[in-house]
């Protein structure tokens, strides 16, 4: 289980410009869903955009405290 604030904190440290908001999706604090806008994804495909994001995670992802991971990314208006 891991806490929504250390998903965003993770994401930020990797995406420092980053608005993140991080949904737990059953309670459970290992089923997510994260929206994540950030100007670093200028120019990227979604697949790469999405890949930023799970490296951010790299290690919560391993250890599993992060099961399932929805991943939303845009770039700034």
């Amino acid at each position: 289980m891991v806490q929504p604030e250390q998903v965003r904190d993770a994401i930020r440290r990797a995406l420092p410009d980053a608005e993140v908001e991080v949904e737990d999706l059953t309670g459970g604090g290992d089923h997510l869903q994260v929206r994540v806008v950030s100007a670093a994804f200028d120019g990227l495909g979604r697949v790469k955009q999405h890949q930023l994001v799970y490296g951010a995670l790299r290690r919560e992802l391993a250890s599993e405290a992060i099961h399932a991971l929805a991943v939303q990314t845009s770039t700034p208006l």
